[in-house]
């Protein structure tokens, strides 16, 4: 327990070190113990938000650790593993809202809790704990070690956004089926969750229910975490849709259901010298949303929908000491409340990866484009500017 204890403090507390390894391995049984982390440099210019009584009327410059996670891992049975994932999230964000039962600024949380038992081999398992939502990709089954870009996307925890589904950080308490089944080319996930715990929002206490089917023309991709690109080590043709349902929820004074779904597409394609083409598209469609969207008109109860696409180029041939990655993005955030205006994100950044898609260093410049601007509020354009530091396994 000594030396458990003494790896969990460490990655919590020193961003600068990076580590993974096998503590315990006696037959089919084993524990691995792994940290990663981020810290960001960030610059936001022509904020104008609230932070304990205080405005932001021109740039903010902030030095914060976006991401530090231990996690446990393990098997039991060559049937029935184990995953234990402690998070914190935005330490030293100027404008966080500290909540240390989520992990959020102070405070370290269980983000991740589950039992995986297959049931027919990994045609079939049950999974029972703390986990992502089978809903999205980009939220939904991939690893934010491995994203093409810096961070989530705007209305799924992104930078400063909030996520616009009912969720404890992305996560639900749940049981979910899930496998890989016609030459391991389909994934579907099914799961029943615990849903919105605020009792205000959900008076009746309904569950939800969200799924998600994958399939994959070329290299097949089997895990829990998937990645966003792979760095030309697999070629990846995905066809995705997922969907998210909560019966009879208060937002904004009118009971309603809550519904999503979603589509996307993922492309990354080998090429000669080691180089790689990575491109992202999703659309999400949302009805009586759960929770507005940061800086933006999607409020809370709105119906609305999400448009995003990425593009990246991962160069083979190492310049130094690691690989260099430019990519593009742009998002469109709509409601379709009359009178509400569109957000457009724009971003264009550059990853140089040291070892593997965990270890890099990103620089990426983000447009915030409104159609109209709202005045005395946090709907304004607005540009981000941040330098990246990632490292662990």
């Amino acid at each position: 327990m000594k030396r458990i204890f003494g790896f969990f403090v460490a990655g919590l507390l020193l961003p600068s070190i990076a580590m993974a390894v096998e503590i315990y391995k006696k037959d089919d049984m084993s524990l691995n113990v792994g940290w990663w982390g981020q810290v960001w440099f960030q610059n936001i210019s022509d904020m104008n938000m609230d932070n304990d009584d205080e405005k932001y009327d021109d740039n903010l410059n902030d030095f914060l650790i976006r991401r530090s996670y231990f996690y446990l891992d393990g098997t039991i049975t060559p049937e029935l593993s184990f995953f234990v994932h402690f998070a914190s999230d935005k330490l030293g964000m100027d404008e966080i809202t500290n909540d240390s039962d989520k992990g959020l600024g102070s405070g370290i949380a269980v983000r991740d809790a589950w039992f995986n038992y297959k049931i027919l081999g990994d045609d079939l398992m049950v999974q029972v704990g703390r986990m992502y939502i089978p809903f999205t990709r980009n939220y939904g089954t991939t690893s934010t070690k491995a994203m093409l870009t810096l961070d989530l996307d705007w209305g799924q925890g992104g930078s400063h956004s909030g996520i616009f589904y009912p969720s404890n950080i992305g996560r639900d308490d749940s049981i979910t089926l899930w496998g890989n089944v016609l030459e391991d080319k389909l994934q579907y996930r099914l799961m029943i969750g615990d849903g919105e715990d605020n009792n205000t929002k959900n008076p009746d206490d309904n569950v939800r229910f969200a799924g998600r089917l994958s399939y994959s023309f070329f290299d097949p991709e089997t895990k829990w975490f998937n990645s966003e690109t792979y760095l030309g080590t697999k070629r990846i043709l995905a066809i995705g849709a997922g969907f998210d349902f909560e019966h009879d929820m208060v937002i904004a004074g009118k009971k309603d259901d809550y519904t999503a779904w979603t589509v996307d597409f993922t492309y990354d394609q080998p090429m000669a010298q080691g180089n790689s083409l990575t491109l992202v598209l999703s659309y999400i469609n949302i009805s009586h949303v759960p929770n507005a969207i940061t800086w933006t008109q999607l409020g809370a109860g709105d119906d609305g929908d999400i448009i995003s696409a990425k593009i990246g180029y991962y160069f083979g041939d190492k310049l130094a000491l690691g690989n260099l990655q430019p990519y593009t993005q742009v998002q469109n955030i709509h409601s379709d409340e009359s009178g509400d205006d569109d957000t457009m994100i724009y971003g264009f950044g550059l990853n140089y990866y040291l070892k593997g898609v965990a270890n890099k260093i990103s620089l990426e410049a983000s447009f915030m484009d409104q159609d109209e601007e709202v005045p005395d509020s946090a709907i304004r354009d607005n540009t981000t500017i941040t330098l990246q530091f990632a490292l662990g396994f």
